[in-house]
């Protein structure tokens, strides 16, 4: 009746579930980030100071 290659790991499944909701939280959560505030682009920063004469 048992068929042994049907066995859950209950504990390993559970984990592996709360990890990918984890992830999508994060993922959601940067989501988010990126359209509050959005990192500039093509701008350089300037190397140093400038020369004085």
């Amino acid at each position: 009746m048992n068929d042994d290659g049907k066995l859950i790991d209950f504990a390993a499944e559970r984990g592996k579930r709360i990890h990918d909701l984890r992830d999508k939280k994060l993922n959601d959560l940067r989501e988010a980030f990126e359209l509050a505030m959005p990192i500039p682009k093509g701008k350089k920063k300037p190397k140093g100071k400038p020369k004085k004469n």
